[in-house]
């Protein structure tokens, strides 16, 4: 099968895909029009990759048990201890909010010092935050969309350029060569756009590391 079926059946991105066979995870073989010709061995490899990184394996140990230096069973014996890291951590914030109940605390009078100490101690020592990855999604979707915004504004500004002497020029540029340059700044815009769509899908999809180093 081609990337694209892969693509649908698996909820990977062409760019993600492509990324790990880069990696050394996979490596499809080309057919008669040396395009990418996924096998179901493949397809099973994709599914597993895509359910460990859910499950937050990172690529480097990926590529350790895909060469057999690792065992699944380790690999899942150190997420269980990343998860009960986590657990605790997230037990610690449950009981804080419990006593900001219990102590009927108000935004305007709540005795802040000791929460934030631990809360403070949580972030510095294991680097534990509860809204890290959200904050993190926003700024890359905001990046690209403000990385896409200055590209497109560009070819806008030389459209409008194109447009203001075409209208007020005596001697106008003939309308083939006209609509042909219009084309020409139009088709990176619709492009950019695109590649903007797909790049805010990668990141709410969590592709975007994998993605985003294609």
């Amino acid at each position: 099968m081609l990337i694209q079926e892969v693509e649908n059946i698996v909820g990977l991105s062409k760019k993600s895909i492509r990324y790990y066979e880069d990696e050394g995870l996979l490596s499809p073989k080309r057919n008669n029009n040396k395009y990418r010709e996924y096998t179901e061995d493949d397809l099973k490899k994709l599914k597993t990759i895509k359910f460990l990184r859910e499950l937050d394996v990172p690529i480097r140990e990926l590529k350790l048990l895909n060469d057999g230096k690792i065992t699944l069973t380790k690999c899942m014996e150190d997420r269980i201890k990343k998860i009960d890291n986590l657990e605790n951590n997230y037990q610690k914030v449950k009981i804080m909010c419990e006593e900001i109940i219990n102590n009927k605390e108000a935004f305007n009078s709540i005795d802040i010092n000791n929460y934030f100490q631990n809360i403070r101690i949580m972030n510095k020592k294991e680097g534990f935050t509860m809204n890290k990855e959200k904050s993190n999604r926003v700024m890359k979707i905001g990046g690209a969309i403000i990385a896409s915004a200055i590209f497109d504004a560009f070819f806008i500004f030389l459209m409008g350029i194109l447009i203001y002497f075409q209208i007020t020029m005596d001697e106008k540029c003939p309308i083939i060569l006209f609509s042909l340059l219009m084309i020409i700044f139009i088709v990176p815009i619709i492009i950019t756009i695109c590649n903007l769509i797909a790049r805010i899908k990668e990141i709410l999809k969590g592709e975007e590391d994998e993605a985003s180093k294609y």
